[in-house]
């Protein structure tokens, strides 16, 4: 029988601060926490989705380019993480791409929407027939 994958369940991340880490999480994008102990939070995003954080409070900041990219509705909440990434929290984007940025323990997140046409694959799912959002 041949392997099949459904998705990723989840990404993993180093942060210095878990606490700040959270904080800083749930405010930039509203997620849900899932679960926190010792040193460690896991965030639900999307429906079979979580992201999970680990302190290291002696990690290196990463300076490469790898990445993981977070999905929200529209172009609307781009602008949104953004105006909140310049302005509440001193943050640069990097140049070249819409939203993509280094958190404050430089993890580098790149944020997209829905109306991505290259995203027609997510018309199965749930959430996006919920959202109604169409591709042209």
């Amino acid at each position: 029988m041949a392997i099949k994958v459904y998705g990723v369940n989840h990404v993993a991340i180093e942060v210095g601060d878990v606490k700040k880490a959270i904080e800083f999480y749930q405010d930039l994008f509203g997620l849900n926490k899932l679960d926190e102990g010792e040193g460690d939070a896991f965030f639900q995003v999307g429906a079979h989705q979580f992201l999970a954080m680990f302190e290291n409070k002696e990690m290196a900041r990463d300076r490469t380019n790898r990445h993981f990219g977070l999905m929200v509705r529209d172009d609307k909440q781009i602008a949104e993480v953004r105006e909140k990434l310049t302005n509440k929290y001193k943050i640069k984007l990097i140049p070249g791409f819409r939203c993509d940025f280094r958190d404050p323990w430089g993890n580098r997140i790149q944020v997209v929407d829905l109306h991505d046409e290259s995203l027609v694959w997510l018309l199965p799912y749930q959430e996006v027939q919920k959202a109604g959002v169409t591709f042209k």
